[in-house]
């Protein structure tokens, strides 16, 4: 790493900044519905789906096996997707909701359902190349580690930190705290991108990083030099 520069640690929300769908919920949703009887528009179930998902309780993550959280997360997903469905069209009938949810889930378990966001390949190969240390701290559940390795990303980092990890999810500074702790990094000496304000920079300001919004890169190919840029600023 340039002796110039006190960034030490790049930390990373997930999805939204390094990955993103390959289409929108609504579309995904709608598309399997048909399946199982249910004719929604997918416009329809993406506003559903931002209402419920802004207005959900916090997801689960206690328990004192991955079984157990895993169980806790499907079942916080469950009441998501369905409560969706009610808000988009409170008559709609499944033939089979569980048998829908079911197919749904792995749906998005899978890597076919994501992509990498531009740049993103390149952005990790350069700051590794400057010796950062780098981790990605999310509010997503216990299938992003195996996404991150079908994506062929899980190499890059050195922790990705999920809620029962830390016991708290963002923007709790708990969560952001634990991280640092695995990379015994200061707060001053790390970056955090993101996409949210509330969860991922405003939180991380509060614990005394920096923070980056990824909506300001024309592509993440673009972060190292505007990391550059920022620790020369006064």
């Amino acid at each position: 790493m340039d002796a110039a520069t006190d960034v030490r640690a790049i930390l990373f929300d997930a999805a939204g900044t390094l990955i993103e769908l390959r289409e929108s919920v609504g579309e995904t949703y709608a598309r399997m519905a048909r399946d199982y009887g249910v004719e929604i528009a997918a416009w329809r179930i993406d506003d559903a789906f931002a209402r419920i998902l802004a207005g959900a309780p916090k997801r689960v993550i206690g328990g004192d096996s991955r079984v157990e959280i895993e169980r806790g997360e499907r079942g916080w997903w469950r009441d998501v997707v369905r409560s969706t469905f009610l808000a988009a069209d409170s008559s709609a009938r499944f033939t089979d909701f569980e048998g829908y949810f079911d197919a749904l889930y792995v749906t998005y378990s899978a890597a076919s359902s994501w992509r990498c966001r531009p740049g993103c390949e390149a952005m990790l190969t350069a700051l590794r190349a400057r010796g950062c240390a780098l981790a990605i701290v999310s509010n997503f559940d216990q299938r992003l580690p195996h996404l991150l390795a079908e994506l062929e990303l899980a190499p890059f980092f050195d922790a990705v930190v999920l809620p029962p990890d830390a016991g708290a999810e963002k923007p709790d500074p708990r969560i952001f705290e634990f991280a640092l702790r695995r990379l015994a990094i200061r707060a001053a000496n790390a970056v955090f991108v993101g996409d949210s304000q509330h969860r991922d920079l405003d939180a991380a300001r509060a614990v005394g990083m920096r923070a980056i919004d990824v909506g300001s890169l024309a592509t993440l190919a673009e972060l190292p030099e505007t990391l550059a840029l920022e620790t020369r600023s006064p």
